[in-house]
C-alpha cells in the first residue's frame, strides 16, 4: 500500500499532463499528443517544477503508463478488417516493413549510431511512429534523450510525408485506392495517414487506414527482432522472450478482432490508449535535459531520411506493381 500512495502523485501529474496534451494536439493535430506530451515534460524537468515531491518516484509510473498503453494498443486491430485488404495488401505491408526495418537497422550500423538509438528509428519508422518507440525503449535499454530524438524525427518526418504523398500520388496518376494503400503503408503515425488519405479522395480514408493497422499488427514479431538485434546493456535487466505487455497486446488484437465488444468501448479504449502513452511520454520527458537534446546527431537525420525513402519507394513499387 506505501508503495501505491507513493505512485498516486506522479501518476495524476502524468494523466493530466496527457489530458492537456491531447487537447493541444486537437487544436494542432500535426503536432500528435505524444510528441506534445513529451515536450511538455522535458520543459518540466529544466524548471524549478522539476524537484517537486509530486513527481517523485515518476520513474516506474511511466514505465507501467506505457506498457498499459501498448497493451490496449491491440484493441485498435480487429483482423478481420485487416485481412480485407487482400493478399496483395498484406505483401505490400510485410515487404514495406521487413525492408524498412532492416535496411534502417543496416545503415544505422553503417553510421556508426548507437543500436538503441537505430533500434528505435527502424521500429517507429517502419511500424506505427511513436506508439512503437514507446514499446522498444525500455525492452532495448535505450536513453531518453534517443527516446526524444527519435519521437521528434517520426513525427516531423511524417508530417511531412502528410502533404508529399497526396501531392506526389496525383503527379504520379495512381487511382484513389493506389494513393490510399500507398499512404497506409508509407506513413508513419495512424493520426498522419488520416490526414494524408483525406487528400487523396473521400473513399481513401478507411482504406489507407486498414493498410496501416496491417502494419501496427507486426508490433509483436518486430519487438521479438528487435529486442534481440538492439544489444541492450547489462543494467537494462534480462529481458523475457514474451514480456506481459506484449501478451497483452496479442491478447486485445483477439478480443478486439472477436467484434464482442461495442463500439463505443473501442472508440473509449482508443481515446484512453492515446492519454496513456502520452503519460507515459511526459514521464520519459521528465528525464530528459535540454543540453542532451542539441544538436540532433547528423547521422540520425540521414538515418530518418533514408528510412523514409525506403519505406516510400518500397510500397510505391509493389502499389504500383500490384494494382
Amino acid at each position: 500500500m506505501p508503495t501505491l500512495v507513493r505512485r498516486l502523485p506522479p501518476l495524476g501529474v502524468a494523466l493530466a499532463a496527457a489530458l492537456a496534451a491531447v487537447a493541444v494536439s486537437g487544436l494542432v493535430p500535426l503536432l500528435g499528443a505524444l510528441l506534445v506530451a513529451l515536450a511538455l515534460g522535458t520543459v518540466v524537468a529544466n524548471s524549478p517544477l522539476a524537484h517537486a515531491r509530486a513527481l517523485t518516484g515518476h520513474a516506474e509510473v511511466t514505465k507501467l503508463l506505457l506498457r498499459l498503453g501498448v497493451v490496449l494498443l491491440g484493441l485498435r486491430l480487429p483482423l478481420g478488417d485487416v485481412a480485407a485488404i487482400g493478399v496483395a495488401g498484406v505483401l505490400v505491408v510485410v515487404a514495406t516493413v521487413v525492408l524498412t526495418y532492416a535496411a534502417t537497422a543496416a545503415l544505422g550500423a553503417r553510421l556508426g549510431l548507437d543500436r538503441r538509438l537505430v533500434t528505435l528509428l527502424a521500429a517507429g519508422f517502419s511500424i506505427c511512429g511513436a506508439a512503437a518507440i514507446a514499446a522498444l525503449a525500455d525492452a532495448v535499454g535505450a536513453r531518453q534523450k534517443d527516446v526524444a530524438h527519435s519521437v521528434a524525427l517520426v513525427t516531423i518526418y511524417g508530417t511531412a510525408m502528410i502533404v508529399l504523398v497526396p501531392w506526389a500520388a496525383a503527379r504520379l496518376g495512381l487511382s484513389e485506392e493506389q494513393g490510399a494503400i500507398w499512404a497506409g503503408a508509407s506513413i508513419h503515425e495512424v493520426a498522419q495517414v488520416v490526414a494524408a488519405a483525406s487528400i487523396v479522395g473521400s473513399g481513401a480514408v478507411a482504406v489507407a487506414t486498414t493498410v496501416k493497422l496491417g502494419r501496427v499488427a507486426l508490433l509483436a514479431p518486430t519487438y521479438l527482432v528487435a529486442v534481440r538485434g538492439a544489444g541492450a546493456p547489462a543494467s537494462a535487466g534480462r529481458v523475457p522472450l514474451l514480456p506481459w505487455f506484449l501478451v497483452g497486446f496479442v491478447l486485445m488484437v483477439a478480443v478486439r478482432s472477436s467484434g464482442l465488444l461495442p463500439g463505443q468501448l473501442v472508440e473509449a479504449a482508443d481515446d484512453v490508449t492515446t492519454v496513456l502513452l502520452a503519460a507515459g511520454m511526459f514521464g520519459l520527458g521528465l528525464g530528459l535535459r535540454l543540453r542532451e537534446l542539441w544538436p540532433v546527431p547528423a547521422g540520425a537525420l540521414v538515418l530518418a531520411t533514408c528510412s523514409t525513402l525506403v519505406a516510400a519507394g518500397t510500397s510505391l513499387a509493389l502499389v504500383v506493381a500490384l494494382y
